[in-house]
């Protein structure tokens, strides 16, 4: 039936005129293979003969874009993504009734003519003339594979899909040169088996394998002849006669092709009229795309890695060809995902934290020695739809891979660090400080790394509670955070030590910029990432060595071929003795400390509680020697009163939510679900100095939440945006105590 033409646009005649004239330039075309002096003075035009011996290698091996499959790291399932889903399968894993169908409905001469069909050319001419319009096109199956293979190309840029698919006498005659090349060089099985390919049947399928699993649940070179011939009536307008939307239409133009196999004789009129009176039976799998499908709560570590590929120069030096290798797909990604860990990260998340509580928590697991991320959970779950409490923020990382806009404070854990700093510089652990709960310094006094004094303005640091006033070694103030004790022992250190410290042991603001080195760096006035933190403490259980986390173990492209991937880097951050000492110390804050609440009784673990001023954010990060874990708990959202005080957490009330209280017995959770009891490596043993008579004079700051203590007015993130929480930098609004 001819078509209907809307508006202007060519009249019948002029279309048949048309037809005629590229029909007339494929005549030419076969004549210039066969007669040169013919051939140049039929296609003289630029842009037809230039190149007429070359032909592109992706016309000989398309690259089609296929699924990736994401796997972990003992070879499951974890997502399956793509751009277009397609699964490339050679031509004896396709039935032999769909290349069958295919062959009788869209070229029944296919395996007589060459590139081009010249007897159809006429028919179609004759059969057009009468029409007076375009009724009958005459395209070889060839002809359409070429066409298809620069719509592939193409992608999904619609500039480049209408110059694909144009309908110039330019663009049809280069279609024809390069059918008539194709032919010479893959011969028709090849054709055949690249057509079945990248072909689209509809409802997201592209090739026969996954139009088969789309409609019949079933592979390829299983479609019986009915079934095959309904998919092979898709291609022409796999909208129409999409049985899915249309059983009927789609009947229709089923039995159209099974008449055609019958008039070629492919199959008998006795077994086609046997299948057309056969229903329809579909048996239609829902396609699963993207990281929203992932198992085991792993969405926001499937994005990761789909963010590692999109921006780590290993696979391409630009945005440009890394964005290519993502969409051409056919990857098997094998991670460092542990199914375990994961489990037990997802479980540890969910287990105290409400997806619909006006707070969030975070957790995520690293490796020590290796760098491998072995699970990344969320409160929230991983999707779109707000309304469910879904996000595709992942509060675990930074902003560049996907996390909030700066990251979150980090508190007391911090202090390790500056701790570490010190046993560095040679201070022993037995050096104290005597102070009242609350001290006045000069930031005069503190120097940065490039030797300038901060302002001459007093800040006045505190403890949590006016208890917290006497004679602290630093084994001592690291079990109960003890704020004056670090602010003076940072004074000792040096700020640009303390800093480079952080640095080395990979501590990075959430937002890419660099660390401000201020005064109250030392109480975590900083922000950051549970990744960069889990990853820090990783050297502490690694014995002073830092290695970069990856997330990626290998990477196969769809031919086999192996791909580079990002390789963790180790580097040491501090001897081996200070990180011994800081074990045993940190061994301390689990047995007696602020993290009690977190402390494993069957294994060597150590740890430190983290809480702001405001109580915006609540940490706690600890390890073992095999495992490290940072847990973050608070506002993902940016609400305006999302300070923990007097709120309800997972259906329990807080007066005050703290790192021991609520981060701590997460972190619990996570790893006794991801260790194996079987396995309990210990720390190095190391004597740690003590101060002869320490003044200890706490009363368990952090470990009651129903103790008394002042809070300090809430402190307000800026514009509302997640992970908005900027340092507060002495001078200009120093909080009364970044407190544990």
């Amino acid at each position: 039936m001819a078509k209907k033409r809307s508006g202007g646009g060519l009249t019948g005649t002029q279309q048949a005129a048309k037809f005629l004239g590229v029909s007339v330039l494929a005549g030419a075309v076969l004549a210039g293979i066969a007669l040169p002096a013919a051939g140049a003075l039929g296609l003289a035009a630029k842009g037809t003969v230039e190149g007429f011996d070359e032909i592109p290698s992706n016309l000989k091996t398309p690259p089609l874009s296929q699924r990736t499959k994401i796997l972990d790291s003992e070879g499951g399932l974890i997502a399956t993504v793509y751009s277009r889903d397609r699964t490339v399968v050679p031509l004896d894993k396709i039935s032999p009734y769909m290349q069958k169908a295919i062959v009788a409905i869209e070229d029944g001469r296919f395996y007589e003519h060459g590139a081009v069909d010249l007897k159809g050319v006429l028919r179609a001419i004759n059969r057009n003339a009468q029409s007076g319009g375009v009724s009958e096109g005459a395209s070889t199956l060839t002809q359409q594979y070429v066409k298809n293979v620069f719509v592939e190309e193409a992608g999904d840029d619609p500039e480049k899909v209408a110059q694909a698919t144009q309908q110039t006498i330019g663009r049809k005659v280069r279609e024809l040169k390069f059918a008539i090349q194709v032919e010479e060089e893959l011969g028709k099985k090849k054709i055949l088996e690249n057509y079945l390919n990248i072909t689209f049947f509809g409802q997201q399928a592209y090739g026969i394998e996954a139009a088969s699993q789309r409609y019949f649940s079933k592979h390829a070179a299983d479609l019986n002849l009915g079934e095959a011939a309904m998919l092979a009536g898709l291609v022409q307008s796999p909208s129409r006669y999409d049985p899915i939307n249309d059983i009927e239409e789609a009947t229709k133009r089923r039995n159209v092709v099974l008449q055609r196999m019958a008039d070629v004789k492919d199959i008998s009129q006795a077994e086609a009229d046997e299948a057309k009176a056969a229903p329809l039976k579909l048996k239609v799998k829902t396609p699963k795309n993207g990281c929203i499908t992932a198992v085991h709560g792993a969405g926001f570590f499937c994005d990761y890695v789909r963010k590692t590929i999109l921006t780590d120069p290993v696979f391409g030096k630009t945005s440009e060809e890394r964005q290519k290798l993502w969409n051409l797909g056919g990857l098997t990604v094998k991670t460092t995902l542990s199914p375990r860990a994961q489990a037990a990260a997802n479980e540890a998340a969910t287990a105290m934290v409400n997806k619909d509580d006006p707070v969030a928590t975070s957790v995520v697991q690293v490796q020590p020695g290796t760098g491998k991320i072995l699970s990344m959970g969320q409160s929230r779950p991983y999707g779109l739809d707000p309304k469910k409490h879904e996000t595709t923020l992942n509060l675990g990382v930074s902003n560049r891979m996907g996390g909030s806009t700066y990251g979150f404070q980090v508190g007391s854990t911090f202090k390790p660090f500056t701790a570490a700093a010190a046993l560095e510089k040679g201070i022993s652990p037995a050096q104290t400080y005597t102070t009242p709960w609350k001290i006045k310094v000069n930031e005069s006094d503190f120097r940065d790394c490039k030797g300038a004094p901060g302002p001459n303005k007093t800040w006045e640091p505190q403890n949590e509670l006016e208890s917290e006033a006497g004679t602290w070694d630093m084994t001592g103030a690291l079990g109960k955070s003890i704020n004056t004790y670090f602010i003076l022992l940072e004074q000792q250190v040096g700020l640009c030590e303390t800093a480079q410290m952080a640095e080395k042991l990979g501590y990075a603001r959430g937002d890419g910029e660099p660390l401000v080195v201020t005064p109250s760096l030392t109480l975590g006035g900083e922000v950051s990432t549970p990744l960069s933190m889990a990853s820090a403490y990783a050297a502490f259980a690694n014995r002073g060595l830092y290695c970069t986390p990856i997330a990626i173990e290998s990477v196969k492209a769809a031919n086999g071929d192996k791909l580079n991937v990002p390789q963790t880097k180790c580097t040491r951050a501090m001897s081996d003795r200070t990180a011994d000492t800081i074990n045993q110390m940190l061994k301390g804050v689990v047995e007696d400390g602020t993290g009690t609440k977190a402390g494993l009784s069957d294994r060597d673990n150590a740890g430190k509680t983290g809480t702001t001023n405001d109580r915006m954010d609540a940490w706690f990060v600890g390890y073992t020697p095999n495992l490290s874990t940072a847990v973050w708990v608070g506002d993902d959202i940016g609400e305006k009163d999302t300070s923990m005080f007097k709120i309800t957490i997972g259906g329990e009330y807080y007066p005050k939510v703290c790192g021991g209280c609520l981060p701590g017995p997460i972190w619990k959770i996570a790893m006794t679900g991801a260790l194996d009891a079987g396995q309990t490596p210990s720390f190095t043993p190391v004597s740690v100095p003590r101060a002869e008579k320490p003044e200890d004079k706490e009363k368990e700051g952090e470990q009651g939440p129903n103790k008394p203590g002042k809070p300090n007015k809430p402190n307000k993130p800026r514009d509302g945006k997640p992970g908005d929480r900027r340092p507060n930098i002495p001078g200009i609004t120093l909080p009364p105590g970044i407190f544990d």
